[in-house]
């Protein structure tokens, strides 16, 4: 009886934010072990349908790196990256980027949630022109096709979500003459989040969250506001891939998005404990924390 009586608790816990949340989208970065290990896979698919089930707007925009590469190194093309990790994209690259998280990647994740019970619809930035974007240029150097968004068409995303469906989006873009440009997907989800004013903007990673010390998870930043950021940066303790996750949480953040997350993939059912528990997890990045508190 007891376990039954437990299970009815984690319910009532839920009751509120079910309340607050529903018709409201999230945009979830989804990437890390969470897209390669099978349990996970199965994990974050049933929290994205059950999202959707409890009146939530989930929309997915989703990494390939590991795919890309193992693509890459088939074909006997040389994986390269920029100084700040861009992946530097020529011709031949693209199409396989484009072949890849387009193609095997996106429709991947597409049968994976519906097979948990959902009905998702895989896009990519070229549809109905979502990401429009222009060629990004790092520190000087020619990275190749690689685009900044500068503009998001939110009558796609409103339109599927509005059918019920559920948006699964490769982070490819687009441009007025037609060109391809590969986009660095935890910026797409910010731009994303930021355009349609997402509730929520939820990164899924292979961290904790924020840690001050990268190999010692104990030293978890539980919230941290957006004052504080430039000055975890220059100490290092914002470095390497956690750059563009924090600065899309800035961004949408600006934007209207009121609340932005970064947690640990690999915690089983992690976007529910997040979303609908009173404690949640990982790094909570907003603009009415406390300043200084983590800084």
């Amino acid at each position: 009886m007891q376990r039954w009586i437990e299970k009815a608790d984690v319910l009532i816990e839920a009751l509120p934010y079910i309340r607050q949340f529903e018709g409201r989208t999230v945009v979830i970065k989804y990437g890390g072990a969470a897209m390669l290990e099978p349990a996970l896979r199965a994990n974050t698919a049933q929290d994205i349908v059950m999202m959707r089930y409890l009146g939530l707007n989930p929309i997915v925009v989703h990494g390939g790196g590991p795919a890309i590469n193992a693509m890459l190194k088939k074909l006997n093309i040389e994986s390269k990256f920029s100084k700040n990790g861009l992946r530097i994209t020529d011709e031949a690259t693209m199409e396989v980027v484009e072949m890849v998280l387009a193609g095997r990647v996106n429709k991947d994740i597409v049968n994976l949630i519906n097979q948990a019970g959902g009905e998702a619809v895989g896009l990519s930035g070229k549809d109905g022109r979502l990401f429009c974007a222009r060629k990004t240029f790092e520190e000087g150097e020619d990275i190749g096709q690689v685009g900044e968004i500068s503009s998001v068409n939110p009558k796609v995303i409103t339109a599927v979500c509005g059918a019920g469906l559920i948006p699964v989006i490769a982070p490819i873009a687009t441009d007025m003459n037609g060109g391809t440009w590969n986009v660095n997907a935890d910026t797409a989800a910010g731009d994303l989040a930021a355009a349609i004013q997402a509730e929520k903007l939820v990164f899924l990673t292979d961290t904790p969250g924020l840690l001050r010390d990268k190999n010692d998870p104990d030293t978890l930043i539980h919230r941290l506001h957006t004052q504080d950021v430039e000055g975890l940066k220059q100490r290092g303790v914002i470095s390497g891939g956690m750059i563009p996750k924090i600065d899309a949480c800035l961004k949408a953040l600006d934007f209207g998005v009121r609340r932005t997350h970064i947690i640990d993939g690999r915690v089983p059912h992690s976007l529910l404990l997040e979303i609908f528990t009173d404690k949640g997890l990982g790094t909570l990045v907003s603009h009415d924390v406390a300043p200084g508190a983590n800084g």
